[in-house]
């Protein structure tokens, strides 16, 4: 008999920064349902259009993930997982949700002029933002 999974709580689980090893225990050994795809906006305050481009989902499919529970894809549940870790490291860095989604939406040389925000395609990308949150922590002007 199979191990039964556990519901991920990235509320009480996840750590504020952008972890592979947390994200990659957090896939394999957890139940990373659809629900968090709420949790995602909930925590992230961003339109569903926003998500579902973040997520390389069209908006109808993240839509019809978010009315049914079921387990997600692998890749979808790492990318929703860094996201959910990135905001709150963001939230933690900036003080608020508001504060930060004005960061990420604000061309910045860091990132060839171009938004934060448009970066949250991959996992690679979450993963400088969440390098630049930490630079700010440590009092670069990013």
């Amino acid at each position: 008999m199979g191990q039964q999974k556990k519901t991920y709580d990235p509320a009480d689980d996840l750590p504020a920064y952008v972890s592979e090893p947390e994200m990659l225990y957090a896939v394999r050994k957890n139940s990373v349902t659809t629900e968090y795809l709420s949790r995602l906006k909930d925590i992230s305050g961003l339109k569903d259009e926003t998500l579902s481009t973040s997520l390389n989902l069209s908006i109808k499919t993240f839509r019809n993930y978010k009315l049914t529970l079921s387990t997600m894809k692998p890749h979808l549940q790492e990318h929703v997982l860094a996201l959910i870790s990135l905001y709150k490291h963001g939230i933690s860095v900036f003080g608020n949700q508001k504060q930060f989604n004005e960061w990420l939406t604000k061309s910045n040389h860091f990132f060839d002029n171009d938004q934060p925000i448009n970066f949250f395609t991959t996992i690679s990308g979450i993963r400088y933002v969440d390098d630049r949150l930490t630079a700010i922590e440590y009092g670069d002007n990013v």
